[in-house]
């Protein structure tokens, strides 16, 4: 009787989670908890961890067909790999977008191109490291830290490596407020970081208008490979500037934009399960991506100590970190380091240029790989 007993219960221990959790899978469990201790305690940007890290943990959990084909993770993650969810960013991105620091001084636009470097930094040396050309520029473009365009162009290039690349674009993006100061501080001098910046020029509507037009026809002729997501955001920017469609322009902005988030987290975390991702080839994507962030980070700021030794007005080299794509997170990054130098040093507008500039450089690096590559 007691035989029976145990061996009923084993019967229905076998059938649960539980007899087929491995040590990667609580690894894992614990990547995601991190995350949610980051996104809830430190408030690095809650909005990506908080999604990335929850899936990630369930997706850890033996037993669930979430991530199964038919599951809710897996359609999650299809809308990825159909290249559907990025444009959808890009268009909530620009509708959310005021594109008047980048035109108010258009000279700064160097910094984003500039601050591209970690791009090709991080191809070369994945390159050297065997992967091939076309996993090599899907590699790279994480150095953007434009998510969107890092799936687009992974997909295009290498969608077996989609998860991995997907994963450090947006986990580095969200640790940006840890990975960037120390590169800023290293290279610069607290007087450089303490530099006030003159007010910028004022932008009338109609430039402000005009601009998405005359960009995406630019785009759509010189760069076809990335053209639908540059489209949408300047498609959504048009939206807010008109003035005219406000409830549109809102909807894409806020309630699209809030559901594509938390489609696009699920998505991400979702391919973090302990038998996909604990291997050596996604550590080593995962430190190229790192090497990327942090010279283009380094090479953001350079460049623009390189541009004070030929201008009158100087700028504060910390803007240079912002010309990385990732909007508005890198600009906030520079002003909140700005801040603990000098407490009136208000360089979140003057930042938002070289970052706003950073989303076409992004653009540019990823179109140019895929023409050279023979992708359309």
């Amino acid at each position: 009787m007691i035989e029976q007993f145990f061996g009923l219960l084993l019967a229905l221990f076998e059938q649960t989670g539980l007899a087929a959790i491995s040590a990667g899978n609580i690894i894992m469990m614990i990547v995601g908890g991190v995350l949610v201790y980051l996104a809830i305690a430190k408030r690095y940007e809650p909005f990506l961890l908080l999604g990335i890290g929850f899936s990630c943990i369930v997706a850890n959990v033996p037993g669930s067909d979430l991530t199964a084909p038919g599951g809710l993770f897996y359609y999650a993650f299809r809308g990825v790999e159909l290249v559907i969810i990025p444009p959808l960013i890009f268009l909530g991105v620009g509708a959310m977008t005021d594109f008047g620091p980048m035109l108010a001084r258009p000279g700064l636009m160097i910094l984003g191109a500039a601050a591209h470097a970690g791009i090709f930094i991080a191809i070369i040396l994945a390159k050297l490291a065997g992967f091939s050309i076309s996993e090599a520029g899907a590699i790279g473009i994480i150095g953007g830290a434009d998510g969107p365009m890092a799936i687009f162009v992974a997909m295009k290039l290498a969608p077996h490596l989609l998860p991995q690349i997907a994963v450090a674009a947006y986990s580095y993006m969200a640790l940006m407020p840890m990975i960037q100061p120390p590169v800023m501080k290293l290279f610069t001098s607290k007087a450089e970081r303490s530099i006030v910046m003159t007010q910028t020029r004022k932008v009338s509507r109609l430039e402000k208008i005009v601009f998405p037009f005359v960009i995406a026809i630019i785009v759509n002729l010189l760069l076809p490979p990335v053209a639908p997501l540059v489209t949408m955001l300047m498609l959504g920017n048009m939206l807010r500037e008109v003035l005219l469609v406000d409830r549109l322009a809102n909807t894409v902005a806020n309630d699209l934009m809030n559901v594509i988030t938390i489609i696009l987290t699920v998505a991400i975390g979702s391919t973090m399960a302990a038998d996909r991702f604990l291997t050596y080839t996604t550590l080593l994507i995962v430190g190229l991506g790192l090497i990327a962030f942090l010279g283009g980070t380094a090479s953001g700021v350079i460049a623009a100590k390189f541009l004070n030794l030929f201008i009158k007005d100087k700028i504060n080299p910390l803007i240079g970190s912002a010309g990385i794509a990732s909007v508005p997170i890198a600009a906030r990054v520079t002003h909140v380091v700005a801040l603990k130098e000098n407490p009136y040093n208000f360089l979140i507008m003057h930042a938002m240029g070289p970052n706003l500039a950073g989303v076409f450089g992004t653009a540019i690096s990823g179109g140019i790989m895929l023409a050279l590559l023979g992708v359309k």
